[in-house]
């Protein structure tokens, strides 16, 4: 893909404008940072969001249109206007690309705690995507999942086992929930459940959605121990349904951007929490 990196420079016959080759998810990084800026400022004039972001008008018309097509803000005249701050939570394709070093570290912690021949529940959260690699690894684990994207990056391991828990499937989330869901977890009995969360405030644990909280409280009833995956972004934050506190995990893990008040709520409720600094992405 093509971009405009420096305009011509007016009255240079001749002059050809530079351009260089970015990669997809080069060109998807800016756009979650045009995403973030617009939903921080509310609105944002289209040409202002260029200047900002350095580039042309024509390129950011077009970050504009992929966020608007996929219902991530709206695009109207002349400006860029921010849908309610949890929607794009609920958007698989930018939460999967979102906090990657910070959700890296937390799935490198979180690997050492699970043991061969487990059986493993895993939520519909993007946080735990790369701990597929890790898993891919171990010998005769058996993961239940309601997460398309977990069950195809795991569904060719050959030392795991993976159940796809069916339901009503969700394609803003690329997963499953309703009544069949929860029905199957309370037949299962797990050693462990790992999972995420849209937004922790103080220790108590929010979701936009009523039928996930569905989900992750199964999935907690039906496991011996459990852990929570949370990257610094998803704190101090609420969002329409409340389902219970951290005190329903055995740890928090979270990496060291997370405020420290919020560490301290979790702290206060009994539960060990452990804090992974990511590392820097390489140039």
């Amino acid at each position: 893909m093509w971009e405009t990196t420096r305009p011509e420079r007016p009255g240079r016959r001749g002059a050809v404008t530079a351009r260089t080759r970015l990669s997809q998810s080069a060109v998807e990084e800016r756009r979650q940072a045009v995403l973030r800026h617009v939903a921080d400022h509310g609105e944002t004039r289209i040409d202002d969001l260029a200047r900002h972001f350095d580039v042309s008008l024509m390129t950011m018309h077009r970050d504009l249109d992929d966020l608007a097509g996929r219902h991530l803000l709206r695009k109207e005249r002349g400006r860029a206007v921010a849908f309610p701050a949890l929607t794009m939570e609920t958007a698989t394709r930018f939460r999967e690309n979102s906090a990657l070093a910070a959700k890296n570290a937390l799935c490198a912690a979180a690997a050492d705690r699970i043991r061969p021949g487990s059986t493993v529940l895993m939520d519909d959260s993007t946080t735990l995507f790369p701990l597929a690699p890790a898993l891919a690894r171990l010998d005769q684990l058996h993961v239940v999942t309601n997460s398309v994207g977990l069950a195809e990056r795991l569904g060719s391991a050959p030392g795991v086992s993976v159940t796809l828990l069916g339901g009503h499937y969700r394609g803003d989330f690329n997963s499953c929930t309703g009544p069949t869901v929860t029905r199957a977890l309370s037949r299962i009995r797990a050693d462990l459940a790992l999972m995420s969360a849209t937004a922790v405030l103080e220790g108590r644990l929010f979701h936009p959605l009523n039928d996930y909280v569905e989900v992750k409280l199964a999935m907690l009833a039906s496991a011996e121990q459990a852990l929570l995956l949370a990257d610094h972004s998803k704190f101090g934050k609420t969002a329409t349904y409340a389902y219970g506190t951290v005190a329903d995990y055995h740890a928090v893990i979270t990496d060291t951007g997370t405020p420290e008040a919020e560490l301290t709520a979790i702290r206060d409720l009994g539960v060990p929490v452990e804090t992974i600094e990511p590392e820097e992405p390489s140039l």
